[in-house]
């Protein structure tokens, strides 16, 4: 289970923008994330790989936090707004919520679960 402390490091690292830090740090060798309802990515270099990718086709991203962490045992859950800014200047906003299961102080599986239109408009 996760310490209050430990889950306000991991949003502070993504406030930050220290997005690949984030996954280095917080999530475990064989975390797991979903996208909505599609098939995981699996492994923390592959989330680190995928995360750097995402960076570089963009100009800035960045992460706030919608109110607070919800912390219930082994379980966050946390509303996130991500602003995305291509090289165009274009800024896209992605509003989800990242439901997470922690082993100790790493994520072992998050999802993520928005409106795809969002990334549309």
């Amino acid at each position: 289970m996760p310490s209050r402390e430990v889950v306000e490091a991991f949003a502070k690292r993504l406030e930050d923008g220290d997005f690949v830090g984030a996954i280095e740090q917080f999530y475990a060798p064989d975390a797991a994330t979903y996208e909505n309802n599609a098939a995981p990515t699996v492994g923390r270099e592959k989330l680190v790989a995928e995360e750097r990718g995402v960076l570089a086709a963009t100009k800035e991203v960045k992460a706030v936090r919608i109110g607070p962490s919800l912390i219930e045992g082994d379980h966050v859950a946390t509303r996130w707004v991500f602003s995305f800014t291509n090289a165009e200047g274009v800024t896209r906003t992605l509003d989800e919520i990242a439901w997470q299961s922690w082993r100790g102080n790493v994520i072992i599986e998050e999802r993520f679960y928005y409106d795809p239109k969002q990334l549309g408009r």
